[in-house]
């Protein structure tokens, strides 16, 4: 090089005073090492531009500027080269050498490589790059000492005489490099203009990330306009930037689907053979199931965890690199430490040049601070990477619960399936963080040991020892935490699938007053995961225990070994301080370990229960072929069918639709009607046979399902709006006047699962979602059970019959209504799961079988209308050809003739029920000229319809008040042993600190082995002390916080079950389960953890400072400006990462609500065939939820690189004032600057706490929120204990002058109703939906408050007392029949106080016992959620034996045979004849049977009681309402 040069190449620098490079090394080394960086790295720019997806940014200042510059660099360096060779030619010129000719050429190519790509970066859209800021930057820094040096050599220069125009030209020609350089680099730091195609719509709300410069994101100078903004004002959601487009569901499921398909194909065995068993798409996204075939082989288990490393394994591997390089960083540290210890130890001795303290105090800060900046890049790309997993796994999940079997159904509850989503799904964010842990921590171990090695020896060995004899007591803590994990997570999923039932069917266990039975079980299961809980938190505790142990332990031993194994050797300054600091890395590896074993374990259960739901079994699409060359659009030929695989529940069906046909289902509870339409639908398991549809589909369930939505958006379904359409479906299902009824019309929103509709209401609403869907073929599934039977045949005569809308449409109808049966085209008789006979309704009476017989027990029971006794006796005397049948037909016709009346009064206007159907045509005309009047309401209208409140985000700072709550429900000698603990663990570890300060500077240790042995033993104790009170401190703050959790989760529980109705109305359920399973969550686990990361690490700043500031009190003048910026730092960054953690939470409820909501409604879904909007509506909402959530993430770093700063600044302080300064105690420095090089993680941790703690008490304070809403009146009172346990006695039932309305500010929907009702009187209530006979009910039992007004039960206010006292001594069968999970006995008697015979006599009574009876567990038999496995009506039968079991004075009856057949009906109503007789029965009428014999009729419109008398003496009334309809009846 010296040749090459014409001078030496390296000079001894480092051994001057006068520290400066050679010029051979600065025209070298110098200039080449910045080139070869971007040759080296060159690489990555072309992997942006090939990955690109924007084109074309246009030419501007910015890089025309670049274009000039670089231009000008290549001029310069060419004419460098141009110059040389001549000079170099010319002998009476200067000597010219060959760096003079190579380093121009070197760097010519450099920058021509650089300005080749400033127009491409332009062409391919890319807007900064990395590779070549670093270059200009390196470049820039590099030149600096030829900067120097050519100023130097100018100055000498122009002392002498002779000519230097060769040198003369190389200072211009430097100068002008240099300024073009440093040029470059400025304008690098700059990101160029927006590209002008994009594939993304990039728009001004776009995350400024994507057009930030390089710089700029290493520092996240590009969030700093969000967190001023959050710093002025809380922030609000509309104040986010728009999700980056690479992190949209869209582009995070294509890849992820992609190597699931390919991993489940490359898993099969028989991949050639094997068809997929079902297919989710969603564009190009399509999920392949893991198992194909009846035969599956349930062994082989698709695993997500190759797929997720397979999907974003690129971005992983980077990020590893990052991780690499980080820990290189670290462990460079405590090497420079040495340096400076050394330095300081050499300053009596032989001094050293004070440059090159300064160059060691600079070194250790630049090493810090490129950590800093790559270890955010670290986490960044982590993190980011944890949320693409999160994303893919979310979406995944709901893609596959749109396809699970009913097998699977009945495994995995809808809380199970939301579990998998809120909590199992998040853990995964985590993996990819600890992972790379699992790799850098050994080879962080490894090489400390070996640097230790260095420093100690053999001793070394000692402490590794130590380490190895606690690996296998560790992995026995493991494996129990797994174990203690998995029953967490057990526990935790029984308690939300149960607290899902219970708010589910709040209404009902209001009713019945059971709240405290299902609070008791509630309760139960939560003890046992406290319990759980309990025992991870001592593991835990013990775990940190051992690893402290370690810690200690190792450098005691270590120490302890090197001192003891030969007297020569002595504890100095560098030894000791060097090897504890790289302690502290053996401490921080060594104290994330047992922080990351539990969180292993923790994802390895959430990837088992993963895996097992995505491996589940789905349905398998081939239970329903769409063969379009067979005759009939629908057919079931020879099949049977089962819902588990086990039990035929269907057997030998044969079904025929002809095209534009409607035909009958009809048969008794139970027969399997239901099932016929789930197995068209593809619902059941197909065991043989074939199933064929042909076209588009539309159903409507038994129990209608309604959406959260409006309700208009509820019945377009996706659909686009057609005024005309819409209007004509709405008049046909009887709608106009609910709408009428409604705040905002059709845009008033429903409430979840249409909380506040009738059932009536909910039933028309599914029944014009399927007429405007304009599909080919109906499964009409019993759709006018719920309905009244005038607005049943309405429907039946404008809709399904052959008249109607569908009229040209394939029907197939389960009715229980005979009234229609002559109608239909054919009729199919279902008994015991198989069709006992079909034929059309003339033949079925000929044949005198099953169905003739059915036909005349139902006449028999008087139940039809006048109309359709007359249609009935037509069709019959035109079709029954034998004599015999005709005339006992006819005479049971002539007898239900005499006592049909009508059970349902429409009063909406005063023409009769034909008169008003007939005025409604003139009615839509005069409709039409008020369209324009009501499009302008339409605004008003949206805000007034408002039924489900948005989540409150609360917004500024917690309160302080929730703290207090908190530490309160912690309980004080806790919080204070936590406090303490802490206090006196912090200063025992600086107290061994300096302890090790004084021995290292002991020097008579060396001769005094007595001395040496009572530092050893004094630093033993020491550590003895530091492991205890850390012991104790971890015990404490477990044990604390758990006793809150119980606290905090009882109290919840018990607030919640004590919230009147309307909260339940106005709150999705979704909302109360995220109380319950991710608030609680975070008071379970986060929050421990974060109270005692702050705590400890404030004490731990507290004492680094204090050490510092004894070993250098000068910087106690740092201090204060470090101390602003920090204040001002956290002040920015808290209130915005609150409420960004607020707003993520609030956007998370609407996934949970909306996957509910979906689950329940899965086979609605499925039978529209709308899964793709469904799923573009999940990804939607994840979407939104990430939008809020990556601003936080963000938020972290944005942190973390201004607060590092501020520690890098106290290292650089630090060591600049130790070597400045005249300190000559070395221990004091080295211990001053070890701790300095802590403060930077541990000043990030503090800040990052604080707002994590301020993030999750938002779970207490909700919680707090919940406690402090609403509740309803006091279940238990006083004065309940004086009552009679008999009362009521007579049953006597009085209302006077009642006004109830449903919530605050609403209209009243009872106008002081008065009537009294004596004890023992059978009552029937009629009226059309609406005018107020369920708000009577429930006023009766409280579920709504009179607001004027009482109601008396044999002459005692209910008012005046308890809610339970009053609701257990009343019984009700409701008209929803809701069953919950458990066993039957728990369904029927939940207190357990009634004796087996008492239940066994209460199932035959209700006709249940030959069913139950079947069952091998009995009473035992096991309800699955929601009462799946039983039929609507076989529910409702289980509604009546609640009844028969409480057997009380008043019995009200809502509508209670709705849902079930005439023949169950006959038998309930018998039962209720029988066993009520000395009761007092108010029935809500909805079938005439019900109300025939009642001794008076309350009629009802509008909230007021229009009549109230017996039925003879309102027909005895030409004026009543009741004689118009008798007479429209043609009775009168």
């Amino acid at each position: 090089m010296d040749q090459f040069c014409g001078s030496k190449f390296w000079n001894e620098t480092w051994w001057t005073t006068d520290p400066q490079f050679t010029t051979c090394f600065e025209k070298t080394a110098l200039v080449w090492a910045p080139c070869a960086f971007l040759w080296t790295f060159i690489i990555f720019d072309f992997y942006y531009l090939k990955a690109s997806f924007d084109k074309d940014i246009p030419w501007n200042k910015l890089n025309l500027s670049k274009l000039v510059i670089n231009l000008g660099l290549l001029a310069i360096t060419a004419l460098d080269l141009i110059i040389a060779l001549v000079k170099k030619g010319d002998e009476s010129a200067a000597e010219i050498y060959l760096v003079d000719i190579w380093s121009p050429i070197i760097k010519f190519a450099t920058f021509l490589l650089a300005f080749i790509f400033i127009p491409l970066n332009r062409k391919y859209g890319v807007q900064t790059s990395g590779c070549h800021f670093l270059f200009w930057f390196l470049l820039s820094v590099c030149s600096i000492p030829r900067c120097f040096s050519e100023l130097q050599a100018d100055r000498n220069r122009r002392s002498d005489v002779e000519d230097f125009s060769w040198e003369n030209y190389q200072y211009c020609s430097f100068f002008f490099f240099f300024a073009s350089s440093c040029a470059m680099l400025l304008l690098n730091c700059f990101a160029d203009s927006m590209p002008r195609q994009t594939k993304y719509k990039r728009g001004k709300n776009e995350m400024p990330q994507l057009s930030a410069s390089f710089l700029s994101r290493i520092t996240y100078y590009w969030f700093d306009a969000l967190s001023y903004k959050g710093f002025r004002k809380p922030l609000e959601e509309g104040d986010l930037w728009d999700l980056r487009p690479q992190d949209s569901s869209k582009e995070v499921m294509p890849p992820f689907a992609h190597n699931w398909n390919k991993y489940v194909l490359k898993n099969k065995k028989d991949s050639l053979t094997w068809e997929p068993k079902a297919q989710f798409s969603n564009d190009n996204v399509s999920f392949v199931n893991p198992h194909g075939g009846r035969n599956r082989d349930k062994k082989v288990m698709a695993s997500i965890i190759p797929v997720i490393f397979k999907s974003f394994g690129g971005a992983f591997l980077f990020s590893s690199f990052l991780k690499l390089i980080a820990d290189i960083l670290t462990l460079a540290q405590p090497q420079v430490l040495s340096l400076i210890i050394g330095f300081v130890g050499d300053f009596e001795k032989e001094q050293q040049p004070q440059w090159k303290g300064i160059t060691y105090a600079v070194l250790l800060f630049v090493l810090a601070s490129i950590q800093t900046l790559i270890v955010s890049q670290y986490h960044d790309r982590v993190i980011m990477i944890g949320h693409r997993t999160r994303i893919a796994l979310t979406n995944g999940i709901y893609r596959k619960a749109l396809r699970i079997s009913n097998a699977t159904r009945k495994e995995c509850t809808v809380g199970e399936i939301v579990n998998l989503m809120a909590v199992d799904a998040q853990r995964f964010v985590e993996l990819t963080y600890y992972v790379n842990i699992l790799w850098s921590a050994p080879i962080k171990i490894s090489l400390v040991l070996y640097f230790l090695w260095q420093l100690l020896g053999p001793s070394v060995l000692a402490g590794l020892t130590v380490l190895i004899l606690l690996i296998p007591v560790n992995g026995f803590i493991v494996n129990r935490l797994k174990m203690y994990q998995i029953r967490q997570m057990r526990y935790k999923d029984e308690r939300v699938k149960l607290m899902n039932e219970i708010l589910s069917g709040i209404k009902v266990l209001k009713l019945y007053a059971w709240e405290p039975s299902f609070e008791k079980q509630v309760l139960n299961i939560r003890e046992k995961e406290i319990t759980t809980l309990k025992s991870s938190a001592y593991l835990n505790a013990s775990s940190l225990f051992i690893w402290s142990c370690a810690n200690f332990l190792v450098s005691l031993v270590t120490f302890g070994t090197y001192v003891l194994i030969d007297e020569n050797n002595v504890l100095d300054a560098t030894k000791t301080f060097v090897s504890l600091s790289l302690f502290n890395i053996l401490n921080f590896e060594l104290t994330v370990l047992p922080i990351l074993i539990p969180t292993l374990v923790q994802i390895y259960v959430s990837a088992t229960r993963v895996n097992k739901f995505l491996n589940s079994e789905e349905l398998d699409p081939n239970n329903v072929q769409h063969d379009a060359s067979k005759p009939h659009p629908m057919t079931i030929e020879n099949a049977s069918f089962s819902w588990d695989d086990d039990n035929e529940t269907l057997t030998n069906i044969n079904i025929v639709v002809p095209r534009n046909n409607l035909v009958a289902i009809v048969g008794t509870v139970g027969s399997g009607k239901s099932s016929v339409i789930q197995a068209f639908l593809g619902e059941m398991e197909k065991l043989s046979g074939s199933v064929n549809t042909v076209g588009k589909l539309a159903y409507v369930p038994q129990q209608a399902w309604i959406q959260n939505a409006t309700l208009r958006d509820n019945i377009l379904f996706g659909q686009p709006y057609d005024r005309r359409r819409y209007n004509r479906v709405i008049e046909a299902c009887a709608l106009r006047a609910d709408i009428d009824i409604l705040s905002a019309g059709d845009l008033t929103e429903i409430g979840e699962k249409g909380i506040n509709l009738s059932g009536g209401q909910k039933q028309r609403i599914s029944l014009a979602r399927a007429v405007y869907s304009n599909a080919d073929l109906y499964l009409l599934d019993d759709p006018l059970s719920a309905v009244d039977s005038h607005v049943g045949k309405h429907i039946f005569e404008e809709v399904i019959g052959p008249k109607g809308m569908l009229a040209n449409k394939t029907r197939v109808l389960v009715t229980h209504g005979i009234t229609f049966l002559p109608q239909v085209d054919n009729i199919y008789v279902m008994k015991l799961g198989e069709i006992s006979e079909s034929g059309t309704y003339t033949e079925l009476l000929q044949n005198r079988g099953a169905f003739a017989e059915f036909l005349i027990q139902h006449l028999q029971e008087g139940e039809k209308e006048y109309e359709d006794l007359d249609k009935i006796q037509r069709q019959l005397s035109s079709t029954i050809s034998e004599p015999g049948l005709l005339q006992t037909i006819e005479k049971i016709i002539d007898v239900a003739r005499s006592e049909s009346l009508s059970d349902s009064i429409s009063l909406y206007s005063n023409d009769s029920l034909m008169g008003g159907l007939q005025n409604r045509i003139s009615r839509q005309q005069s409709r039409e000229s008020k369209i324009s009047a009501y499009s302008l309401r339409k605004k008003e209208e949206e805000v007034e319809g408002k039924l489900i409140e948005s989540e409150k985000s609360q917004t500024g700072n917690v309160d302080l008040a929730v703290y207090r709550h908190y530490v309160k429900s912690i309980g004080k000698f806790m919080a204070i042993s936590m406090l303490a603990l802490n206090l006196v663990f912090q200063a025992f570890q600086v107290g061994s600190s300096l302890w090790l300060t004084k021995w290292a500077n002991d020097d008579d240790v060396s001769n005094d082995t007595s001395k040496r042995d009572m530092y050893l033993g004094v630093y033993g104790a020491f550590g003895f002390c530091i492991v205890v009170t850390n012991f104790g401190s971890a015990l404490a703050y477990s044990l604390g916080c758990l006793k809150c959790s119980r606290t905090l989760h009882n109290t919840l529980l018990h607030y919640n079950l004590r919230w009147p109705m309307e909260l339940f109305d106005t709150t999705p359920l979704g909302r109360i389960v995220n109380r319950f399973s991710n608030d609680i969550d975070v008071i379970d686990n986060s929050l421990p953890q974060n109270i005692r990361g702050v705590l400890s690490q404030a004490i731990m700043v507290l004492a680094t400072l204090s050490v510092i500031s004894l070993a250098t009190p000068v910087f106690l003048i740092v201090i204060v400006p470090i101390a602003i910026l920090y204040y001002f730092t956290q002040r920015f960054y808290v209130p915005t990462s609150r409420q960004l953690k607020r707003l993520e939470s609030v956007s998370r409820s609407p996934i949970y609500s909306h996957f509910s909501e979906s689950i329940t409604g899965v086979s609605t879904i499925r039978a529209y065939s709308v899964e793709e909007r469904f799923i573009d509506e999940s990804d939607s909402r994840v979407d939104k939820n990430h939008t809020c959530r990556y601003p936080a993430i963000i938020s972290k770093r944005w942190l973390a690189v201004r607060l590092e700063m501020i520690g890098n600044m106290i290292i650089l302080f630090t060591s600049l004032f130790a070597v400045l300064g005249g300190q000559t105690n070395p221990a004091l420095v080295g211990l001053s600057v070890s701790y300095a090089m802590q403060v930077t993680q541990t000043l990030n941790w503090l800040v990052r706490m604080m707002s994590d703690i301020e993030t999750n008490i938002v779970s207490v304070e909700r919680i707090k929120e919940y406690g402090e809403s609403k509740q309803e009146a006091a279940w238990e009172l006083e004065k309940d204990k004086s009552m009679s346990k008999n009362w009521p006695e007579e049953g006597c039932v009085s209302f006077e002058n009642l006004k109830v309305r449903y919530r605050e500010g609403l209209d009243l929907v009872l106008h002081g109703v008065t009537f009294h009702v004596g004890g023992g009187e059978k009552i029937g209530i009629v009226g059309r939906t609406g005018s107020g006979k369920s708000s009577l009910m429930l006023s009766m039992f409280r579920i709504i408050e009179a607001s004027e007004g009482r109601i008396l039960i044999d002459g005692t206010d209910i008012a005046s007392l308890g809610l339970h006292m009053l609701r257990s001594r009343l019984s009700i069968i409701p008209q929803d029949p809701v069953l919950f999970s458990g066993s039957l006995r728990i369904n029927l008697d939940p207190f357990g106080v009634k004796s087996d015979d008492e239940i066994w006599k209460a199932l035959e009574l209700s006709h249940l016992k030959s069913f139950v009876k079947g069952f091998p567990a009995g009473l035992n038999h096991s309800i699955v959620e929601g009462g799946e496995n039983l039929s609507v009506g076989q529910r409702q039968l289980v509604c009546l034996a609640r009844a028969l079991l409480r057997k009380t004075k008043v019995l009200v009856l809502d509508e209670a045979t709705a849902a079930v057949d005439l023949e169950t009906d006959d038998l309930i109503q018998k039962t209720i004849r029988s066993e009520f007789k000395e009761c007092t029965v108010l029935t809500i009428a909805h079938r005439l049977n019900t109300i025939l014999d009642s001794d008076k009729i309350i009629v009802l419109d509008k909230g007021t009681v229009k009549e109230f008398s017996s039925p003879t003496e309102l027909l005895d009334n030409p004026k009543s309402n009741f004689y118009r309809m008798a007479r429209d009846a043609k009775l009168v």
